[in-house]
Parts: structure tokens; sequence; C-alpha cells
């Protein structure tokens, strides 16, 4: 009885150490997706945080890039929350308030439209989606440049180091996000699993 006791005790070890390494195996492509995508990124340490937890489920640079531009979205809500709610007092800081929500609304619609385009991209009219969301996300980003020179010249009540922290982080995973749609846009008709570009 201590032999087939033995061999089951076996197989079932070796069926185990095989999906382990299966699913390592297979996990590994995915991260490295992440981190050979975000090597070049334009904040490369930004773009390797940011994108980390979509590592399970970013299997083509096309998940990569709609995993940018979620990131993005999420940001720019969170800095037009936290420039609703800032208390100015001089003209020229209700100006400047103002200006910079109007532009972050344009830049949050400008990247929902790019999150949509990405979800109906297809390869019969792929160039025409990809100069849309190109278009979309450099000016969600001109957008951002924009609203923190409106500050610069702004003094008094509102903190302005507060301010450009906000809108430069949301302005730097823009940027990460524009150059994971160019990297996919140049992986287009290169190969058909996007996945394996390491470049």
């Amino acid at each position: 009885m201590r032999i087939p006791f033995f061999f089951s005790f076996l197989i079932l070890l070796l069926a185990l150490i095989s999906s382990t390494h299966a699913k390592n195996h297979n996990n590994a492509p995915k991260k490295d997706l992440v981190r050979t995508s975000c090597a070049h990124a334009s904040y490369p340490a930004i773009c390797l945080r940011t994108l980390s937890p979509y590592s399970s489920v970013a299997t083509t640079l096309r998940d990569l890039a709609k995993a940018g531009v979620k990131v993005t979205l999420s940001r720019s809500k969170a800095a037009s929350n936290f420039l609703a709610q800032l208390k100015s007092q001089s003209k020229r800081e209700q100006g400047a308030v103002r200006d910079c929500l109007e532009l972050m609304g344009n830049s949050l619609d400008e990247l929902s439209e790019t999150l949509s385009e990405l979800q109906q991209l297809r390869s019969g009219d792929f160039r025409w989606h990809m100069s849309n969301v190109e278009t979309w996300v450099s000016a969600a980003l001109t957008n951002e440049n924009t609203c923190l020179d409106g500050f610069k010249e702004v003094g008094g009540y509102i903190k302005k180091s507060d301010v450009k922290r906000k809108i430069s982080n949301v302005a730097r995973v823009t940027s990460n996000a524009l150059y994971l749609i160019h990297l996919l846009d140049q992986s287009h008709g290169k190969t058909t699993d996007i996945s394996t570009r390491h470049d």
C-alpha cells in the first residue's frame, strides 16, 4: 500500500509544481509588458508605479494604453475636485482657478473620448481612431500645461506649490499615456500579438 500512496503523492506534488510554474510563466510576460513599455516613457518610475496594478489584466499594448488613460482620468478628476475646493480671495486667484477648472473639464472630456475610442479600436480604421486619440490626449496635456501657466503670476492665499504638484502629477501621467498610445500606433501591422513587443 505504501508504493501506490508514494506515487500518488509524487504525482500530486509534480502537478502542484507544474501549475505554479505555468502560472508564473503566464504572469511573466504581463509584468514584462508593463516594465519594458514603461522603460522609455516620459516618466518611467511613475509609469511603472501607476500601471503595475494593471499587469495582470494588461496583456497587449492596447490594454496598457487604456490603463494609462484610466489612470490619467482618475488623476484629472482628483485634481479638478481639489481645484473646486480652493478658497481664493483675489480676483486674479479666482480667475486662475476658474480658467484651470475649465481647462481640466475639457481634458476630462477629451480623455473620456480617448478611452471610448480605444475601446472600439479596429484594424480596418485603426489609423483614424489613433489619430483621434493622439489629438485628444495631446490637447489634454496642453490644457494641463496651460493651467499651470495660469498660476505662475498668482500669489497670495492659494499655495501655488499645492496646485503645481497636483496638476504636474496629472501632466506626467498624461504624458506617459500619450507615449503608450504612440507605442500602440507604432506597433500596428508589425505583430498580431502586441503583448510581445518590448521596445
